[in-house]
């Protein structure tokens, strides 16, 4: 193989995670985060493109309404793989089905180029909306931990010898017709509200400022020791403010929605995964050494 970079977005920890376990196998990859890369890029023109020289290039991501986070999007979009000749992703959910690795080989199709395998990997839930919503355990981290990791196994040995694997295609991807086409419509949606009056902080808040250091798209400032979701900012959706504020005071409003539940529920980030290691992300470093 002649070099690796594998491009991550990760809001929690999960994402983060997997990222770290696939350099530990590959230790000649470089782990490059998508935010630093995608953030850079909207200040510049938008006809310019991102590069990379790599022979293989990998995809590490949640799943977020059924498909790939908005910034992935936009990023693989704008990457220039003329010289890359093994592409794989690897998603992380909470169980849901999804559409996004056939989003994908739409774009690597214009581009000229396919997408030789694809891994779902299922991980502990981040989103406290619901009801019957609870944090993952410890028992229950350790049995998902111990999946992943003879997974992970397997996706060393196809990566290694690149091989082709598209088998998630079928097991991840919704059956209803309907269902494959509203998809994109919501990300849309989402998209094009950037998450206007979506969050809030109560009176808990304390100033500490983490939210701020852990928004991804940059839309959190603090003014006068609170958070101020600004509006000309799009919002990633990646819950990290929501799910790294130390005192719970990161609400999701109901008004726009479906009850939420978040002022009752606790908060989950993946247990080898800091509020410094998230806002890493926005610094552009890439990830030579593997921290548990």
């Amino acid at each position: 193989m002649s070099g690796m970079d594998i491009y991550y977005f990760s809001g929690t920890g999960n994402s983060l995670h997997i990222a770290k376990e696939i350099k530990k196998r590959i230790p000649d990859a470089s782990l490059i985060p998508i935010v630093s890369l995608i953030n850079k890029h909207l200040k510049v023109k938008d006809q310019e493109t991102i590069k990379t020289s790599k022979e293989v290039v990998g995809f590490v991501f949640p799943i977020h309404l059924m498909t790939f986070p908005t910034p992935v999007k936009k990023f693989i979009e704008k990457l220039d793989i003329k010289s890359t000749r093994y592409i794989f992703a690897i998603a992380t959910r909470a169980g849901t089905q999804h559409i996004a690795f056939n989003e994908i080989k739409k774009i690597l199709r214009k581009k000229g180029k396919n997408l030789n395998s694809c891994f779902t990997l299922n991980m502990a839930c981040n989103d406290p909306r619901n009801k019957d919503w609870h944090p993952t355990t410890n028992e229950e981290i350790t049995k998902l931990e111990s999946e992943i990791q003879i997974k992970l196994d397997l996706i060393q040995k196809i990566i290694i010898n690149q091989e082709n694997s598209r088998k998630e295609d079928s097991d991840s991807a919704p059956s209803n017709y309907m269902l494959k086409h509203l998809v994109p419509l919501g990300m849309a949606f989402a998209e094009y509200t950037g998450a206007k009056d979506y969050f809030y902080a109560n009176s808990k808040c304390i100033g500490c400022g983490t939210c701020e250091k852990v928004c991804l798209s940059g839309k959190i400032k603090m003014i006068d020791k609170k958070p101020v979701w600004q509006r000309n900012v799009k919002c990633y959706f990646c819950y990290a403010c929501l799910n790294y504020c130390p005192v719970k005071a990161i609400q999701i409003k109901s008004k726009l929605y479906m009850k939420s539940y978040t002022e009752e529920n606790e908060r989950y980030s993946h247990p080898y995964a800091t509020a410094n290691d998230i806002a890493e992300q926005k610094s552009g470093r890439k990830l030579s050494s593997v921290l548990n």
